[in-house]
């Protein structure tokens, strides 16, 4: 195909395509022209008329070639690997697909705090061992909850808590802002906002700021019956410390969907403690995916026609 409206780049997320990414693109703006690069030389071949891209990666070799290309759509929430300034420098805006994991993560955060809350682990290692016997539990109904990081993801997790009757605390780089929760802090309250809280959640991105932020002096803060629920990035949580908290019972226990490092090496004292659930970055997983991602696509079709600000927009 010559001169598409949109060009599909090469990838595979969760499992699919970008056959599948296309098709569904077709279906919902079936008056574009839709192209599916399947090899690097068509990438290049059809970048240099393509309109619009849409893939996780671009590089500044292909973006010199792309003459017509006034629109990178990266299908990850992140662009932190894209060349933004060659972007800019080429006049190609830059989009991102932020808010797609909304309802799949959040799901995720409200089930580990569940399934901590009512030691569903415990009890299937009762069930393996066909062993008959109660045991104490706890609620997520009326607990404190810190949300560490107030974004699309922090605000749907907000969302779905709102049955529980739960007090909410946030943390964020703009306190001053306000946000979903009870109350907010900014980064350098961060002792402050978890002091008091039953669930950490942190759903941050990795910065200077974050790295290493829940570490032995964390620990010491937090309550001695606190879930750490970590669906950011590893590096966020000091894992020697976590394992430490964890072994001398200064937590009650964490839900780990990410780790550091990852993935988890199989000898890693972590598999072995009965108070940590592990999912191996797994809470990102939808069938929804690229469902979503064409819905922020579709909507910018529509504003880069117009001339209207891009939803979404980076660069």
């Amino acid at each position: 195909m010559s001169d598409p409206d949109i060009l599909v780049m090469r990838q595979t997320i969760h499992g699919s395509g970008g056959a599948e990414l296309a098709a569904a693109i077709r279906e919902r703006l079936p008056d574009r022209s839709v192209a599916l690069a399947q090899t690097p030389a068509e990438e290049r071949d059809l970048l240099e008329t393509a309109r619009i891209a849409i893939g996780p990666d671009i590089d500044e070799e292909l973006l010199a070639a792309a003459e017509n290309l006034e629109l990178f759509a990266c299908v990850f929430a992140g662009t932190g690997h894209l060349p933004r300034e060659a972007l800019a420098d080429h006049g190609v805006a830059l989009t991102n697909a932020s808010g797609v994991h909304k309802p799949n993560i959040a799901e995720h955060v409200l089930g580990s705090m569940i399934t901590h809350a009512r030691q569903w682990p415990r009890a299937h290692r009762q069930q393996e061992h066909r062993e008959w016997r109660s045991y104490e539990t706890t609620e997520v109904y009326g607990s404190t909850v810190a949300l560490v990081g107030l974004g699309a993801l922090g605000g749907a997790v907000v969302d779905r808590l709102e049955p529980f009757d739960v007090e909410t605390v946030g943390v964020r780089y703009t306190p001053e802002k306000g946000g979903p929760t009870d109350e907010v802090y900014g980064f350098d309250e961060f002792h402050d906002a978890i002091a008091d809280a039953e669930y950490v959640v942190l759903a941050c991105p990795l910065t200077e700021t974050t790295r290493g932020l829940v570490d032995a002096d964390a620990f010491r803060t937090m309550r001695a019956d606190a879930i750490l629920v970590n669906v950011a990035r590893g590096p966020v949580v000091d894992t020697d410390a976590l394992v430490s908290s964890l072994r001398n019972n200064r937590i009650r226990g964490a839900a780990l969907d990410v780790t550091d490092p990852e993935p988890l090496p199989e000898d890693h004292p972590l598999w072995g403690l009965g108070s940590v659930t592990i999912t191996p970055h797994n809470a990102g997983h939808t069938p929804h995916y690229y469902e979503r991602v064409v819905d922020i696509l579709a909507e910018n079709v529509g504003r880069l026609d117009s001339g209207e600000e891009l939803e979404n927009l980076v660069v």
